[in-house]
């Protein structure tokens, strides 16, 4: 038996982070028995646990969420194990730790700046004395708009654009490093500023390059050294701070750094003492924020203007090294875009990013990278070296240090690269905040993108801390909006809401409690969901104003009246989408006081919930229960929130609606992310493999047969031949439609959460010849579950891994009601706990229903059917409007098409198929 995945707050051996309270979670491996009996947590002042603060005894804790009360000291190092016990077994894990920061622990350095009307960028340094042996040392420190530290010239940490975003006008982060190796010996402390979102233009306000938040550099730091001898010594930061100017030029997110190594050093200035920002200083919340995956350039291209541009093959957002030997004087530019046009650099579509790093040679051979930027990009166009060698420049992805936890592999290419994309797609705006896209002058944190993507990134990666922070900065702004949650977070001047946009803040904690089991973030984020639901509530009074508010609607939904390319607005109503959400979240909110257990607020949502709830039948439907509004988004809506007391009809209006548009979706923000799931849910599994499938306008493998290596913002971001429809609003980059993806692990592998935290499981994959195979692996918070399906011919053969502790509920694809588990039958659906087990039988039917109700198009579609069925052949000349009929309709316009004896006999048959 081994203990693994420990973790405090959802962190592995988190050092300085906010910790209102210590919850601890655990997985358990390779035991002999199947599930935890008791638990026992040890918390202790000094590695060997002889120190002991907390012996929790042998309690049933729950592994997803063990909350143990301590009493946190700051600057203080814990350490901690959990044993486990089941029926025949006793395990422990290896020993943890965390480290607390600050906390509320007065600074005795102060804040300090220095001249801002130099352009330079400063260095503000100190020399650090060790006074003997160091036992051990801590750097506190946060420096605005960002920073990078350096002893001696090594830089502190791993980490880039710290202190990261957030609303500086109500709080601030400090980190906290570990310097103990660094300080050792006498050297120079250096804390280099740069703009980032505090002091540099951000947001929609940003015309000119003005900070939002603030516009000076400040610094707060403490240097904490422990001596072997029992002494400490604090160096704080003060005026006696000297401040040396970097040849850093300029900076920003959006438009990049300038460097300017011909520069002459300047004298030595004086820092002073300067007012504290708005926000109140606290201990870190953001993930570290670091390089991952390395890439180089598969190619140098030169273009038909002769630009010479480097390939890296993957869309990302990150930064580079380039090795430089030039002449001095010489002016090296470096711009960056995520696709050509005609084979040529193309970046129209940033908007006013510039978006560019501009390098002045020393004549110096150097390798040089950003500092204070990040972009988004898979094409590097590189002037001033007329010999740029691919060996020179190197890319790193930056994002959020966070687990990644799954894969999906499947039969088929086009949809591994789909798998890719999307996963891209989170990397490259998961850089601290979950942003809309990474390369234009946006880079913001919109709730709706945040909220349809977040399913999906909970099956993708470990993110239940990096959305917690979010949430936190989500609340910190709703309180000093009375309850409004801004459509961007943090806001940087927006003040507007909208439904489905403003619900993330109560959706998204949801969906992590569901993912993970634990409920302390509905207890951290319960008065901020209250909140929400209580401003709509004020707003809608006893009238319904509420939906008559701007709400954005279906998102870049294709089905608006205009029907226009370049509309933005579905042709959902907006009000009835604001309803609904406002009703869904009133439900979720009396969901999480049932799971808080607070009574009182579970009766009073409960009531408004049943009041909206009926409002909206009453409102939006007919008596024999079809919805007023007929759109594939209103009934997703629909059935998803059972709306309607008729749902065979809606379920057939819907049919209809993709039957008109021969299987195409029209669905925009609201419609997709729900799309293939209430299909699946409904018995529609085949048109929801069809609608992924889809190789043509619009749809997510269209993309990628254009080249796409990550998910595009809009269906027609490109057209065939490679250009841009649009520069007003076209990513290459935008994760939002990616939210399919939770589709694909919940119902083409299978894997839903019966409970919170998958301890308890759904397993019923639909399967699809078209993708042959499909394998998964999931980590989640209660440990690695495995699914495999492959279809040889009517052969079909299923297998699942359950970890510690968890158990299954299997229903098998197309199978027979007795079906063979590892040689011995086993009846489904039934329920399968801890092990692996593996099914093989024959296929019984299909996912696929035909009749002479279904269109041309679609038959057409299959060609085994016309083996299957040789008269059918007939059909294949049909051309225009014949495409989207149905079989019967066809054959009553082409009335000697098919005798009556014939239909029947294809009716039989497809019925059979």
């Amino acid at each position: 038996m081994k203990v693994v995945s420990c973790k405090v707050n959802h962190l592995t051996n988190p050092v300085g982070f906010h910790m209102a309270s210590t919850v601890f979670s655990w997985n358990v491996i390779d035991s002999i028995d199947t599930e935890q009996r008791e638990a026992r947590i040890l918390i202790a002042e000094d590695q060997d646990l002889q120190e002991i603060l907390v012996d929790t005894g042998w309690k049933e804790w729950n592994s997803l969420g063990a909350e143990v009360e301590l009493n946190l000291l700051p600057r203080n190092r814990y350490y901690w194990t959990v044993s486990v016990r089941t029926e025949r077994e006793e395990g422990t894990s290896e020993v943890q730790y965390f480290e607390t920061g600050k906390r509320e622990e007065a600074w005795s350095g102060q804040w300090i700046s220095c001249d801002n009307s130099e352009k330079r960028h400063p260095y503000f340094e100190k020399k650090i004395r060790p006074k003997g042996n160091v036992k051990s040392a801590r750097l506190y420190i946060c420096g605005l708009g960002l920073y990078e530290a350096y002893f001696n010239g090594t830089k502190i940490g791993d980490e880039y654009l710290a202190p990261f975003s957030n609303d500086y006008n109500q709080w601030v982060q400090a980190e906290t490093y570990d310097v103990t190796d660094l300080v050792q010996e006498e050297g120079t402390l250096s804390v280099l500023l740069g703009n980032g979102w505090y002091k540099a233009r951000f947001g929609f306000s940003a015309v000119e390059d003005k900070g939002y938040y603030g516009d000076e550099w400040k610094l707060i730091a403490e240097v904490h050294i422990a001596y072997e001898d029992g002494t400490e010594e604090v160096i704080g930061t003060d005026d006696s701070w000297t401040v040396r100017r970097s040849q850093i030029t300029f900076s920003n997110l959006y438009d990049g750094e300038h460097m300017d190594r011909s520069l002459e050093e300047l004298p030595l200035e004086n820092s002073f003492f300067t007012d504290a920002p708005k926000g109140a200083l606290v201990d870190r919340w953001s993930l570290p924020l670091v390089t991952h995956e390395v890439r180089k350039p598969k190619d140098l291209i030169r273009s038909p203007k002769g630009e010479l541009i480097l390939d890296l093959g993957q869309n990302f957002a990150g930064i580079f090294n380039l090795k430089v030997h030039e002449p001095k004087g010489t002016v090296i530019t470096i711009k960056t875009c995520e696709a050509l046009e005609d084979g040529c650099f193309y970046n129209g579509n940033l908007r006013t990013a510039k978006s560019e790093y501009i390098y002045v040679s020393n004549g110096k051979e150097e390798i040089i990278r950003p500092h204070f930027t990040y972009y988004g990009f898979r094409y590097v166009m590189i002037e001033g070296i007329p010999d740029l060698s691919v060996d020179d420049f190197t890319a790193y992805a930056l994002y959020s240090d966070l687990e990644m936890t799954a894969e999906i592999t499947t039969g088929h290419e086009l949809v591994n690269q789909l798998i890719s994309n999307i996963t891209w797609g989170l990397k490259s705006n998961f850089v601290d905040v979950p942003t809309d896209c990474p390369q234009r002058d946006e880079r913001m944190g919109w709730t709706a993108d945040t909220q349809v993507f977040s399913r999906t990134a909970c099956y993708l990666s470990d993110a239940y801390a990096f959305y917690g922070k979010y949430l936190h900065d989500l609340y910190e702004e709703q309180q000093e909006h009375d309850g409004m949650v801004s459509d961007v977070i943090p806001s940087a001047g927006v003040d507007s809401f909208s439904s489905y946009w403003g619900d993330c803040a109560v959706i998204l904690p949801w969906n992590l409690y569901e993912f993970y089991g634990d409920p302390s973030i509905l207890k951290e984020q319960y008065d901020s969901m209250k909140a929400w639901v209580d401003f709509i509530t004020r707003l809608d009074g006893k009238d319904h104003q509420y939906r008559e508010q701007f709400h954005y609607g279906d998102w870049l939904a294709l089905d608006h009246f205009s029907g226009r390319a370049d509309e933005v607005k579905g042709g959902t109503d907006d009000g009835f989408i604001a309803d609904v959400f406002y009703m869904n979240s009133l439900k979720i909110v009396r969901d999480s006081a049932k799971v808080l257990n607070r009574k009182e607020d579970e009766m009073f949502y409960d009531d408004l919930y049943q009041k909206q709830l009926e409002y909206i039948k009453g409102e939006y439907y007919t008596k024999s229960g079809r919805p007023c509004i007929n759109t594939q988004t209103a009934c997703l809506l629909t059935l998803k929130y059972h709306l309607s007391d008729n749902e065979e009809l809606v379920c057939r209006m819907l049919d209809q609606l993709f039957q008109t548009s021969r299987g195409k979706l029209k669905t925009g923000f609201v419609g997709t992310p729900i799309l293939c799931n209430v299909l699946s849910d409904y018995g529609y599994s085949a048109l929801a493999y069809r609608i992924l499938l889809n190789e043509e306008y619009p749809g997510w493998l269209k993309e990628i047969k254009l080249g796409a290596t990550t998910v595009w913002e809009r269906w027609n971001s490109l057209d065939d031949q490679g250009h841009f429809t649009s520069t007003d609003m076209n990513s290459l980059n935008h994760y939002a439609e990616g939210a399919v993806l939770e589709w694909m692990f919940a119902h083409c592998a299978g894997l839903q959460a019966k409970t919170p935290g998958f301890q308890k499981v759904v397993f019923a994959p639909k399967i699809s010849k078209d993708l042959g195979h499909l394998a998964c692996t999931y980590k989640s918070s209660s440990g690695i579950y495995q699914t495999s399906w492959s279809i040889d011919e009517d052969r079909v053969k299923v297998s699942i891994t359950i970890p510690f502790g968890c158990c299954a509920e299997i229903h098998l694809p197309l199978a027979p009601s007795l079906v063979n588990c590892n040689g011995v039958p086993v009846s489904d659906p039934g329920v399968l706990y801890t092990g692996t087990y593996t099914f093989s039988y024959r296929m019984q039917g299909s996912y696929e229903h035909y009749s002479l109700d279904t269109q041309i198009h679609t038959l057409l579609e299959h060609e085994e059917i016309f083996e299957q069925i040789p008269v059918l052949s007939r059909i294949k000349k049909a051309t225009g409007m014949f495409m989207s009929y149905t079989l019967k309709q066809y054959a009553g316009q082409m009335n000697k098409e098919f005798t009556e004896e014939e239909l029947m006999f294809i009716d039989e048959k497809l019925k059979e198929l």
